[in-house]
C-alpha cells in the first residue's frame, strides 16, 4: 500500500540504487582524501574515478551487478566493491576500500538517507502548517461546545481547535528539524572504530563533503540510540497524526456531525449501505500511526549491540527505515488534502450548543458568587442544584429547560445578581473574549 500511494521523490531515496550510488560516493571521497594524503597514486586515482563515472553513469547495471555478485558472496558490500572494481584498472583498483570496514559505508549512507528523508518531511510540514493556519482563521470565531471526558464542558470556537492543532504541528517541526541534525553523523574510523587504519582526517573530509559530522567516538557501527532518536520522531509526529484522526472522527460522527472528510464525486461509502459517509481517510491515519510507533519500538531494540557490533540490527532497519519514512510521507500529503477540502458545519455546532441548555455558564455563575461573598462550596452547591433541576426539566420531556431561566427562577440565587446581569454573563460572547488576543500569541 504505502509503495503505490507514497510520493516518488521519498521513495527513490531508499531505493538500492540510490544507496549504492550514495557508496560509491562515499569510497571515492575517501579515496580523494588518501590521495592528498599521499597515499594512493594521483594516477590510479585518476583509473579509480574513471571507473568510478562508468558506475554513477548507470547505477541500474551497478545495482545487478552488485546483487548478482551477492548471490554467491553472501555479503552486500564486498559484492558492490566486487562490481565497481571491476570497471576500475586491476591495479589501481587495490585502493577502492582502503582502511574501511562495511559499516563504514553503510552506516554514513544510512546518516546520508536518513538527513535526505528528513528534509522531505519538513517540507511537508511546512506544506501543511499553511492550510491548517487558512482553516483556522477561517473559523477563528466559530463557536462550538468543549468537551472533557466526551461531555459537554464550555463553549470553544472552532478555529481554537485547529490553532491548537498547528501549534501540535509546529512542535512537530521542530522535532523534525532537530532530530535532522541528530542523524546526520558518519564514520569511517574501521572494523572497531580506533581509526587504526584511516586516519580521523580522511574520515573528518568525508564526512563534512557529505553534510554530515563524524561520529565522536563510535564502535563499528555509529550506535543505535541515535537512529532510535529519529524513528522515535517519527512515531510521536505519527502520534499528532492520531490525536487529530480520533478528533475529527468523533466529529463526523451522526449525532455530532460538526465537521466532515470530503465525499468526493463518485465516491461510495458502503457496499451494503448507499447512505453512509464514513471518516475512512481518518481512521487510516489513525491507524498507520500505530505502524510508526511499532516500528519505533524495533528501533529501541536495535540500541543493545554485542560488543562493538552484531548486525542484529541490520535486517530491521532494512524494513523500518524506508517503511516509516515513505509512510509519513505518506500521510502528511493525506492530512494536508483533508484539512484543505474538510467540510465545517457551523449550523451544527450551534445546535450542538444548546443541547446542554446553557449549562456551560455553570462556572461563569460559580464565580461570579465566589466574587460577591460566598464561599466555594455554598456557591457550588446553588449552582449544581440549578443545574441538576434543568437536567430532570429536560429529562422530563419539557421543552422549556434552559439553565438561565432554572437560575433566575430560584430566589437565593437572583437575590445575588442585579437585574440583566445573569443574562450577561451567560453568553457566548463572554466565553470568546480572548479568542482573538489567542491567535495574536500564536501568530496566527
Amino acid at each position: 500500500m504505502i509503495q503505490r500511494y507514497s510520493r516518488p521523490e521519498m521513495r527513490a531515496i531508499w531505493t538500492d540504487e540510490n544507496r549504492l550510488k550514495i557508496w560509491l560516493q562515499i569510497e571515492m571521497l575517501a579515496s580523494e582524501a588518501l590521495a592528498r594524503a599521499g597515499i594512493v597514486p594521483a594516477a590510479d586515482l585518476a583509473k579509480m574515478k574513471a571507473g568510478a563515472e562508468k558506475c554513477f553513469a548507470d547505477t541500474q547495471a551497478l545495482t545487478e551487478r552488485a546483487k548478482e555478485l551477492e548471490k554467491t558472496l553472501n555479503h552486500d558490500v564486498i559484492g558492490f566493491t566486487t562490481a565497481v572494481a571491476e570497471q576500475i584498472d586491476d591495479r589501481a583498483s587495490r585502493w577502492l576500500h582502503f582502511g574501511l570496514t562495511s559499516s563504514d559505508i553503510v552506516d554514513t549512507a544510512f546518516a546520508v538517507q536518513m538527513v535526505q528523508s528528513a528534509d522531505i518531511l519538513i517540507r511537508d510540514v511546512e506544506t501543511l502548517l499553511p492550510v491548517i493556519a487558512r482553516r483556522a482563521k477561517e473559523h477563528k470565531l466559530t463557536p462550538c461546545i468543549g468537551r472533557s471526558h466526551g461531555i459537554h464542558g464550555e463553549p470553544t470556537t472552532f478555529g481554537l481547535k485547529l490553532a491548537l492543532m498547528h501549534e501540535e504541528f509546529s512542535r512537530a517541526l521542530s522535532r523534525l528539524r532537530h532530530v535532522r541534525e541528530v542523524v546526520a553523523v558518519g564514520k569511517l574510523s574501521g572494523a572497531v572504530g580506533t581509526n587504526a587504519h584511516l586516519s580521523p582526517d580522511v574520515e573528518e573530509q568525508v564526512c563534512l563533503a557529505l553534510g554530515l559530522r563524524p561520529a565522536t567516538i563510535a564502535t563499528q557501527v555509529v550506535q543505535r540510540d541515535i537512529h532510535a532518536e529519529f524513528m522515535n520522531c517519527l512515531a510521536l509526529v505519527g502520534a499528532g497524526f492520531e490525536h487529530w484522526g480520533v478528533e475529527f472522527r468523533h466529529l463526523q460522527r451522526t449525532e455530532v456531525l460538526e465537521a466532515e472528510e470530503p465525499f468526493t464525486k463518485g465516491q461510495k461509502g458502503s457496499s451494503a449501505m448507499p447512505h453512509k459517509r464514513n471518516p475512512i481517510t481518518w481512521e487510516r491515519l489513525t491507524g498507520l500511526a500505530r505502524v510508526l510507533r511499532g516500528n519505533s519500538v524495533a528501533a529501541m531494540e536495535n540500541v543493545a549491540l554485542w560488543h562493538e557490533r552484531d548486525i542484529s540490527h541490520s535486517s530491521v532497519e532494512r524494513i523500518i527505515f524506508p517503511d516509516s519514512c515513505t509512510l509519513l510521507d505518506y500521510m502528511f500529503g493525506l492530512l494536508t488534502r483533508l484539512m484543505d477540502g474538510l467540510l465545517v458545519y457551523p449550523e451544527n455546532m450551534r445546535k450542538n450548543l444548546g443541547l446542554s441548555l446553557g449549562m456551560w455558564n455553570s462556572q461563569t455563575v460559580l464565580l461570579a458568587l465566589i466574587r460577591k461573598g460566598l464561599t466555594r462550596e455554598d456557591a457550588y452547591s446553588l449552582v449544581q442544584r440549578n443545574a441538576m433541576k434543568t437536567w430532570e426539566v429536560k429529562h422530563a420531556g419539557r421543552d422549556d429547560a434552559d439553565f438561565l431561566e432554572v437560575l433566575r427562577s430560584d430566589a437565593e440565587v437572583a437575590a445575588h445578581f442585579a437585574p440583566g446581569e445573569l443574562e450577561k454573563l451567560c453568553s457566548i460572547e463572554f466565553h470568546l473574549k480572548e479568542v482573538e488576543n489567542r491567535f495574536q500569541k500564536l501568530g496566527l
